[in-house]
């Protein structure tokens, strides 16, 4: 996502220069650790803030700083050199403020409060970053989107069933589930599944498949050429969507021109195209109700499909990113 952003940032015509190389990130919740990330923050800001002032920085940009991994650098170079401070995907965790994280979430805090923008990825993270900004803080919604300008023909949306998503325990484990859940509701002979991804979770994946048989596939990790083909040759894309943030494999899907089975869930609708979903609350019968929907109609299978590339063209690819960044950039007097 940040080699994305800058991707974006110089589509725009900015000049992006990689600040520090950091990492602040704790994440055991260690006291001691974060004292020392933050003695070493400050040996980092003794060096950036000449470096800014002889280079010329217009404005710094921290991508998502978090009660876990805080931007303890950008506040205090940005101050000092008197320009803007943006952030991208900031969240707030106000109940992180005590507890083994207690140092790092205020840090957290302080970075959002100095933030002159933030830009939000999805609702959820909008609704604390509302609650709490500051008067003068521009909140601004940036889209999730994929690194390029133009989206190929759609596919042929013929093909099997396709699920994209890493194999490993947690909310992940908890989507392969309902997906076998749903599988089992489909009449026998109708449908066919590929499972693109791999991970620690693979043995428990493949038992949960293993009652349907040659119907599911397992194609293991793939490149993103690999991907890509494998995308074009699919029908749909269905993928429950557990807690997801958003989903990157969603948008991807859509790109080649798929259509999307997954429950309507904060996060996930933010990338997926206008459409009807099922509320996680009916459970997998309607997951199987919308599957044989569409498995069933060609037509309207394709349509959904185009649908949904089509929103993906207009809002979820480099040059709309570009311009959102823009804009935010703008917001704080600065053009590149």
């Amino acid at each position: 996502m940040a080699r994305a952003l800058i991707a974006a940032l110089a589509f725009g015509g900015a000049k992006v220069s990689l600040a520090s190389t950091l990492r602040t990130r704790d994440g055991n919740g260690d006291p001691e650790q974060q004292q020392k990330l933050m003695d070493d923050a400050q040996a980092e800001i003794a060096r950036l803030i000449p470096l800014g002032r002889k280079a010329g920085w217009q404005a710094w940009i921290t991508y998502h700083n978090y009660y876990k991994a805080p931007d303890l650098i950008g506040p205090s170079v940005a101050k000092a050199l008197g320009i803007p401070y943006l952030l991208i995907e900031s969240t707030r965790a106000r109940k992180r403020l005590t507890g083994a994280w207690a140092q790092f979430a205020k840090a957290a805090e302080a970075a959002s409060n100095a933030a002159d923008v933030i830009f939000f990825l999805t609702y959820r993270d909008a609704e604390t970053l509302e609650r709490d900004r500051t008067e003068s803080q521009k909140l601004i919604h940036l889209r999730p989107f994929l690194v390029r300008e133009s989206l190929p023909a759609p596919a042929a949306t013929n093909g099997p069933m396709l699920a994209v998503g890493m194999l490993r325990a947690g909310d992940k484990l908890a989507s392969y589930q309902m997906i076998a859940e749903t599988l089992a509701l489909l009449p026998e002979g109708t449908w066919s599944l590929h499972i693109a991804g791999d991970g620690p979770a693979r043995a428990q994946v493949e038992g949960l498949m293993a009652p349907f048989g040659p119907a599911v596939r397992f194609l293991g990790q793939l490149d993103a050429s690999a991907l890509e083909k494998v995308y074009h040759a699919a029908s749909l894309l269905f993928w429950p969507g557990v807690n997801e943030a958003f989903g990157l494999a969603y948008l991807e899907a859509q790109a080649a021109g798929l259509p999307v089975v997954a429950q309507d869930r904060p996060g996930v609708r933010d990338v997926l195209a206008p459409g009807q979903y099922p509320n996680p609350a009916d459970g997998v019968s309607a997951l199987a109700a919308q599957l044989q929907s569409l498995l069933s109609d060609d037509a309207f299978r394709r349509r959904l499909g185009a649908d949904a590339q089509a929103h993906v063209a207009a809002h979820h690819l480099l040059p709309a990113a570009s311009e959102t960044l823009r804009s935010g950039l703008a917001a704080c007097g600065v053009r590149p």
